[in-house]
């Protein structure tokens, strides 16, 4: 079941009567937005709400595989096309069939492959890797994308004609920051969300300072930034420190409108980054996206530790309170560094 777009902002008002108009239409849609605003739910919205809802959502995340692995997943391949194709596999678009095709970060799909999805789209045909026969597709394409797509084409990294191709409806999802007024909602939903994910006796409310304190805050991360805080906030139980600690990250200034850094003010990077080594501000390898990550990472690992405590490290209940598989479990627990209390010194 897909989630409800949350919010009384004018943006998600727009967004909700563009969905009622479009979504039997089949008309091909970009999602537009920066990352962390919900472009999949407004995808999967779309689909819940058109005739196609009985048939598959199939979801490509074109930055997340290189050239040849995209286009083997999006079109398939026969068996002997290439080292390791020991069998036919059926391709996204195939499996997609009468159904929904999401292309995630489309902006990052390589040019050579935008000719073959330009063609696809065209003409509702593909050939997989290995086959001369082509197979013929009935699907309906929503990409998404936190790129500007028009200054793509004008640096000669987006094909205009698949642009025209894709962008006969255009969603674009305003960051978070833009549209405060859908904070107390989606904090609300979220935490109710939470509450059942981590089987809270109750849920918590709220006070008024801590609605007015993350509607103030900037968001960088946007809605998927504001899960983690709520998730971090139900599971340890402290508002306060988290909501300060929000507030000395990187480019955030609670005295400074829009989240700006006032001169000379310091943010808390101590912790998230060496800044007396390689990943100093002033030099080439620093990035707003490592630390990002490393503030996820932290939280991740407060989260996950609590589960594992509550459950007394067993695994296979924290995977079901957590809602991933045993084998992420796992992962994470060796990537993040996570021991059993008996094991710290």
């Amino acid at each position: 079941m897909s989630r409800p777009i949350i919010g009384v902002s004018e943006n998600i008002l727009k967004i909700r009567d563009v969905i009622n108009h479009i979504a039997n239409t089949g008309l091909n849609t970009v999602i537009c937005g920066e990352s962390g605003v919900g472009k999949e739910v407004v995808a999967q919205s779309l689909y819940q709400k058109s005739s196609r809802n009985g048939k598959p959502f199939v979801k490509v995340n074109c930055a997340a595989l290189p050239d040849g692995l995209l286009e083997s997943e999006l079109f398939g391949y026969e068996k002997g096309a290439f080292t390791g194709a020991d069998r036919k596999t059926r391709g996204k678009f195939e499996l997609a069939d009468k159904g929904v095709l999401m292309l995630d970060e489309i902006g990052d799909m390589s040019l050579p492959l935008q000719a073959k999805l330009l063609h696809v789209l065209q003409g509702g045909a593909f050939a997989p890797l290995g086959s001369e026969k082509e197979v013929k597709t009935d699907t309906w394409v929503i990409a998404a994308t936190n790129h500007e797509l028009e200054r793509e084409i004008a640096e000669g990294r987006f094909r205009e004609d698949l642009y025209y191709r894709l962008n006969i409806i255009k969603i674009y999802i305003q960051p978070l920051r833009e549209r405060p007024e859908d904070i107390p909602y989606l904090v609300d939903y979220y935490l109710k969300e939470y509450s059942l994910l981590f089987n809270s006796d109750d849920i918590i409310q709220p006070s008024d300072t801590v609605i007015d304190e993350l509607t103030k805050y900037h968001w960088p991360g946007n809605v998927r930034e504001l899960q983690n805080i709520l998730k971090r906030m139900l599971v340890l139980g402290d508002a306060e420190n988290i909501l300060a600690e929000m507030h000395q990250r990187p480019g955030t200034d609670s005295d400074s409108p829009n989240g700006s850094q006032s001169p000379g003010h310091t943010t808390g990077y101590s912790g998230i980054l060496d800044f007396n080594g390689k990943d100093s501000p002033d030099k080439p390898s620093f990035s707003l996206k490592k630390i990002r990550k490393a503030v996820l990472d932290r939280v991740e690992k407060e989260v996950i530790s609590h589960v594992l405590g509550k459950t007394g490290w067993n695994r296979s209940k924290a995977t079901k309170i957590l809602k991933i598989s045993y084998k992420t479990l796992l992962y994470k627990i060796s990537d993040l560094g996570i021991v059993p209390p008996q094991k710290r010194e």
